[in-house]
């Protein structure tokens, strides 16, 4: 399974939809995610990718890790991806 069918499902989880209803385009307001959820998909996806994401969910608009649609986050991830792989 590709990172980005990975944290689809794991939004979707988190929003209580299939996979099917998040699209890349999708924010996650969009998808009634709220900051406890924001916080506990990260913390799913940290499990997931055996990453850690630099995400203060005290400041989410001074984190470095852009949360504004799916496919940034999954932008954010393989890039962390990556950087560990080095």
């Amino acid at each position: 399974m590709s990172v980005k069918d990975r944290v689809i499902a794991i939004i979707a989880e988190q929003a209580v939809l299939e996979p099917s209803d998040v699209t890349m385009e999708s924010t996650l307001e969009d998808l009634g995610i709220d900051s406890l959820g924001l916080v506990e998909s990260i913390f799913a996806i940290e499990e997931e990718f055996d990453i850690s994401v630099p995400f203060n969910a005290n400041e989410p608009e001074k984190s470095d890790f852009d949360i504004s649609s799916v496919a940034s986050i999954v932008a954010g991830i393989e890039a962390l991806i990556a950087e560990q792989k080095k």
